[in-house]
């Protein structure tokens, strides 16, 4: 299989949907129907903020067609930014489990899923270290990859949390380039901590090594109480069990 199997997450944090679009996808009579199927999956954030995620997703028939499937991830990271005593760094883990459902269209792919997150945070200013209580939630995760010709792709994610009241969005295009999709893309994320950010860029989604699929993107991000805007790079690696 060579559709986009690309997993994305909140500020940073990637979650995972396989995006084996319409033309591209086994047929159904190749899918094991009778098989849990996993997909293992991991991402490196890295500009105003750094952050790690690992996780699988798992299918309870094949991530090929239509069917319930669930996620589950964990991330850790850290970011600075400016207390009421100066500069700190917050120090962030996060996990998520969620269910839901994929559909596959003519045109492409959508994914629905909900389930509880859970976030602890540590803020370190010199040697002043603050620990804060750990904070559960719901997630909900939809996203929908469509290919509007059969060299383009365009996918949209929106991830709302309310542990920390949080909401990332992103949506790209893509051209497709012998087996890749090349193209811009944007992405916002805030939360109630009040930091916000935005970022544009270029990403490569889905070129191959072995068994192993990834997407890079790299770009300016601009971040609320910055006055400039800085580079970011993210690197996603996506891999069948």
């Amino acid at each position: 299989m060579h559709g986009p199997r690309l997993t994305r997450g909140i500020g940073g944090l990637l979650l995972a949907i396989p995006a084996l679009l319409a033309g591209r996808a086994c047929p159904a009579s190749d899918a094991r129907a009778s098989e849990i199927d996993v997909l293992l999956f991991g991402s490196l954030d890295a500009g105003g903020d750094t952050f790690l995620t690992f996780g699988t997703k798992v299918g309870l028939t094949s991530l090929a067609q239509d069917g319930f499937t669930a996620l589950a991830s964990v991330g850790s990271g850290r970011r600075s930014e400016h207390g009421a005593e100066g500069a700190r760094s917050r120090y962030t883990v996060a996990a998520a489990a969620v269910a839901g459902y994929q559909w596959f269209f003519d045109w492409g792919v959508a994914a629905a899923y909900a389930g509880p997150e859970a976030t602890t945070e540590m803020l370190v200013a010199g040697r002043d270290v603050d620990a804060l209580p750990t904070r559960f939630g719901l997630r909900l995760h939809g996203e929908v990859w469509a290919r509007p010709t059969d060299a383009t792709l365009l996918q949209a994610t929106a991830v709302a949390g309310s542990a920390r009241d949080s909401l990332w969005a992103r949506i790209a295009w893509g051209y497709r380039l012998y087996e890749t999709y090349i193209g811009p893309e944007a992405a916002l994320y805030t939360d109630t901590t009040g930091y916000a950010k935005w970022s544009l860029g270029l990403h490569a989604t889905d070129f191959a090594l072995g068994r192993c699929s990834f997407r890079a993107s790299a770009g300016v991000q601009s971040e609320a109480g910055r006055a400039r805007a800085r580079p970011y790079l993210t690197l996603s690696v996506w891999s069948p069990l």
